[in-house]
């Protein structure tokens, strides 16, 4: 039957009582069984360090002088106790030279307590590690009782009770508070720790948080462990430049970094940080498969600055979404401006989710000409969007609902479908149609199945896929997953479409772009056309007509909207051109009444 200490001691433990209030009680009731001696408890972590626990008794000086003393054979009874894991009796601690090196220590305790000999035991884990030691200290120099060992026996079992369960206790709360794959603080570590330093009044606070790009992809391309390698990778690089006890994991591919900071730090960070992550595939230890990237937005908080805890995540949050959506790859800082930016690309998100949800999605198109008859040579499918009461919004206005990952998908599959269906309708009326170029998003060829999905659009309409053209923006080229982009757009090649490079001369390394990724068609950005009265306009056009010819590609010059472009552009050798000058873009039965109003085109 347990006695009265070991009955205490679980009702303390199941109290939730703190393991030092625990130490305390063991120690005054083993002064209370062995008269005239003093006890303490010190702790030995995994490290094999000293700390003291519990010990009252003792003179605080002492006992914060042995704090962080590593154990080992000669570190007096405690440490040679832990160290041998046996107890060890020192009956005159001013000669035995176990103490020898610890004499002002010694001194400290005579003068304190008039301390003259030391006995110490080990408080050993169940499974074999030592978690501390127990102590008795004479005024005399004599060693233990066969009483005193039975106190100490009873005193260290329970000792080692306490210390193991709170050992397990720390380890699921550390355990709750770390993410297991990168070692770092998880989200609760960082909303308790966010939380925290708020409320300390930190000031300035700034915070980072950092998205790996594409992860999702990675871990459909490569697999889980080459994306799990990834988020350790970057997790370690982001932790080595910021704070390794301030970084965390929040989200699968997302880590924030709390410190007090200003803009000044902010930038200074995410930019190393930003080219950090992009050398890991070069990196001498350890590289990585691949470059990879990741996106960053961050804010700070002055002291001025009226500004709770949820607000000041809240705005990180607005600069990281809006860096992925505008600036991917780089860092933006929150501003004021961006909450209704967000709130305006919200507003769009909702205008296409409706409009899909509701078939209001409609296919309008433009024509392309051939410069020197005017002939229709082809058209260019725009995505339209029409309102519950009938107004039409173009796709400039709704452009960032458009290049969501989530919604471009489904937006293009609309896209497809209503572009076979109508380009069946013009072939059943004999209009002698040559092509329609339909614009792909990033999300397309992040999915990985755009042909299947383009093969199944025109099967159920039974439209022939000769007459189809992809337009792919440059800007989805320099979006940093070129390798991706490159794969898809030669497998299309290789099944006989036609792929036109959009907006082209807009990005940089266009040149490179046409090397890397051949395409069949280009179509010479608006603003080049825009600056011909310049005369600047006119040169890059013609170095572009120069380029195209030598590489076997056609040309289409967009954004013709006066006769006298339309006049430079043939004289310069243009072919093809696009623009309001011939034709707004339109339904499908207004292209097909423009259809017979002008000479069509059979042949480029």
């Amino acid at each position: 039957m347990p006695d009265q200490l070991q009955q205490d001691i679980l009702a303390m433990v199941a109290r939730g009582c703190s393991v030092q209030e625990t130490g305390e009680h063991i120690c005054r009731h083993a002064e209370r069984l062995a008269d005239g001696v003093l006890c303490s408890i010190v702790t030995v972590d995994h490290a094999g360090l000293i700390h003291p626990l519990a010990g009252s008794s003792i003179s605080p000086a002492y006992s914060a002088a042995l704090d962080g003393i590593a154990i080992g054979p000669g570190v007096g009874s405690c440490g040679t106790a832990a160290a041998l894991r046996k107890p060890v009796a020192v009956e005159d601690i001013f000669s035995d030279p176990l103490w020898a090196p610890y004499q002002g220590l010694a001194e400290m305790l005579h003068k304190a307590h008039g301390v003259q000999a030391c006995w110490s035991s080990p408080i050993i884990q169940s499974d074999g590690r030592v978690l501390g030691a127990f102590g008795f200290y004479y005024k005399s120099r004599r060693g233990p009782t066969a009483k005193e060992r039975a106190i100490v026996a009873k005193c260290v079992d329970l000792c080692a009770l306490v210390l193991e369960r709170d050992e397990a206790r720390a380890e699921n709360k550390r355990l709750t508070h770390i993410d297991i794959l990168t070692g770092l603080g998880n989200r609760a570590n960082f909303i308790q720790t966010l939380g925290e330093a708020y409320d300390a009044g930190k000031s300035p606070l700034a915070l980072l948080l950092i998205d790996i790009d594409s992860l999702g992809h990675v871990n459909d391309i490569s697999g889980q462990a080459v994306g799990d390698r990834v988020i350790r990778k970057i997790g370690q690089t982001i932790a080595r430049i910021a704070l390794p006890g301030m970084t965390f994991r929040v989200d699968a591919d997302e880590f924030a970094v709390l410190l007090e900071g200003t803009e000044v730090d902010l930038s200074r960070i995410s930019a190393e940080i930003l080219q950090a992550v992009s050398g890991e595939e070069t990196s001498q230890t350890d590289p990585l498969p691949f470059a990879p990237s990741v996106t960053c937005g961050g804010t700070f908080l002055a002291a001025s600055t009226p500004c709770d805890a949820s607000t000041f995540l809240q705005r990180a949050d607005l600069a990281l979404q809006h860096a992925k959506q505008t600036a991917r790859g780089r860092f933006v800082l929150y501003n004021d401006d961006l909450a209704s930016a967000i709130a305006q690309r919200f507003r769009a998100l909702q205008t296409v989710t409706s409009a899909l949800a509701e078939n209001r999605i409609e296919a309008h198109y433009q024509p392309i000409i051939r410069l020197a008859t005017r002939e229709i040579v082809g058209l260019e499918a725009l995505c339209r969007v029409r309102t519950p009461e009938g107004k039409i919004i173009s796709a400039g206005q709704l452009a960032e609902a458009m290049e969501d990952l989530t919604l471009g998908n489904f937006l293009t599959d609309r896209m497809l479908a209503l572009v076979a269906r109508d380009i069946r309708y013009w072939l059943d009326q004999d209009i002698p149609l040559q092509h329609v170029g339909v614009n792909v998003s990033m999300a397309d060829f992040l999915k990985g199945n755009l042909h299947e999905r383009i093969v199944a659009a025109f099967k159920a309409h039974g439209a022939p896929l000769e007459h189809i053209v992809l337009e792919v923006t440059e800007s989805v080229y320099m979006d940093g997953s070129d390798r991706i982009v490159a794969r898809a757009i030669e497998q299309l090649r290789g099944e006989g479409l036609l792929v036109a490079l959009d907006d082209f001369g807009t990005g940089f390394a266009s040149l490179t772009h046409l090397l890397n990724f051949p395409v069949d068609m280009i179509k010479i950005d608006r603003s080049f056309v825009a600056q011909m009265a310049t005369g600047r306009g006119e040169i890059v056009i013609k170095a572009l007509l120069d380029m195209a010819t030598g590489l076997g590609m056609r040309v289409v010059a967009e954004g013709v909207e006066t006769t006298e472009q339309a006049i430079r552009l043939e004289h310069l050798g243009c072919v093809h051109a696009q623009g309001y000058l011939f034709g707004h873009a339109a339904s499908r039965e207004q292209t097909a009444e423009a259809f017979l109003r002008r000479p069509i085109r059979i042949s480029a």
